[in-house]
């Protein structure tokens, strides 16, 4: 039997709409909850077609720490201004579009426009695409947070080439953005202190949940097989 007398901490990175996979995720790792927590690090919507469902199942979580990933804020611009980024549209905005249209649903677009640009603990730090070393992180934009892959970059070349010493002041930074199938990874994995939690959900990947202490790792099936009709982001 599962306990639950102690609260478990689990992260999970760039959902785009594959509700599916998450209920895999949740259901794989047991997951309690009114008791454990989890930080999502945003993308939850483009992609495949059920991004309000996936919005409205993390709703149910009670200790929820939930990140403004990059597609977030684009579909933001269209929810809150009704502003279509070209490239929005093309990167799996239309799934967003087809299945927010005809939500309205004022806490739940609160909830959704609420969510952080970072989140800092017992010197772990959460964001969505990285940070720039040696730049005090309340200082960064949030293009910055959203964006930009340097961090990724200068942590699997300082990996590759057998550096020890972590780039940042932080002891773990987990963050989505760049999927770790670039990198010939189907879990995520960790180049220096930086955890890349994306395993291509968005794309031809599996959605994958690990437990922060632990580093047990719980995944969803490949996101395509789950939805055979739905073209995804190709």
């Amino acid at each position: 039997m599962h306990r639950f007398n102690n609260r478990r901490t689990f992260v999970i990175a760039d959902i785009h709409g594959a509700y599916k996979a998450l209920l895999q995720c949740l259901r794989r790792a047991e997951f309690n909850y009114e008791n454990d927590r989890l930080i999502c690090l945003g993308d939850v919507c483009d992609g495949w077609p059920e991004v309000f469902e996936c919005y409205a199942e993390l709703q149910k979580i009670k200790n929820l720490e939930l990140l403004l990933g990059n597609h977030d804020e684009m579909a933001f611009q269209w929810l809150m201004e009704g502003i279509e980024n070209p490239g929005w549209i093309r990167q799996g905005g239309k799934a967003t579009k087809e299945s927010l249209l005809a939500v309205n649903d004022a806490e739940l677009i609160g909830f959704i426009t609420n969510a952080k640009t970072y989140y800092k603990e017992n010197n772990k730090l959460f964001v969505h695409a990285g940070c720039i070393p040696g730049k005090s992180i309340r200082k960064h934009t949030i293009d910055e947070l959203i964006w930009y892959r340097s961090l990724v970059s200068r942590a699997v070349e300082a990996e590759n080439a057998g550096v020890q010493e972590g780039l940042t002041s932080f002891d773990e930074i987990y963050i989505g953005h760049t999927p770790t199938i670039r990198f010939g990874f189907e879990q995520p994995f960790r180049a220096c202190e930086v955890w890349l939690m994306d395993t291509g959900a968005g794309w031809h990947g599996k959605l994958s949940m690990m437990n922060i202490h632990t580093k047990e790792i719980f995944q969803s099936d490949a996101v395509p097989g789950l939805y055979p009709n739905h073209p995804g982001r190709s």
